[in-house]
């Protein structure tokens, strides 16, 4: 079993990367988490929709290049469906009951992924229907991760 958040750009400010470690090193017992950072492309000011459009779609191939063929993609984007942690805690186990043994979450860059992204993964998975900075992401899906693996070794977390 592997679980891994695919991820673009770097987290600048300290805060989120100590919450990331914080939490990657309570997962390393239950779940390990393995990041992987992808650079991500510079957006200039202003930028046309369709230079927008460009940014996506270099991140979205580097994005693919990382994917393994038998990955199971779990893609966050803002259409993708909310879960409770209970539902994702079930999600998890079911996967790994069905003994897919590499499921990766993609994090795309601050534009969002590109579709050739989203097509590729087997489910869309939304943190909420609100605005967050874009490096929030990156912790709130490593709590849920904790959250959810806590609750599948039948240890009392959620509250």
């Amino acid at each position: 079993m592997s679980v891994s958040i695919l991820c673009v750009g770097k987290l600048k400010e300290s805060y989120f990367a100590d919450a990331v470690k914080e939490y990657q090193k309570r997962l390393s017992r239950l779940m390990p988490v393995n990041i992987i950072e992808l650079p991500d492309e510079r957006e200039p000011q202003n930028a046309s929709p369709a230079l927008c459009d460009a940014v996506k779609k270099k991140e979205g191939e580097r994005i693919l290049a990382k994917i393994p063929q038998n990955a199971y993609v779990i893609a966050m984007c803002i259409e993708g469906k909310g879960l409770t942690s209970e539902k994702l805690a079930q999600k998890l186990q079911t996967l790994f009951v069905e003994g897919k043994s590499d499921i990766i979450f993609v994090i795309g860059g601050s534009l969002g992924l590109d579709e050739a992204v989203t097509r590729r993964a087997q489910e869309h998975m939304s943190m909420s229907a609100m605005t967050f900075p874009h490096q929030l992401a990156r912790v709130m899906l490593m709590e849920q991760l904790y959250r959810a693996a806590k609750l599948n070794a039948g240890e009392r977390y959620h509250k």
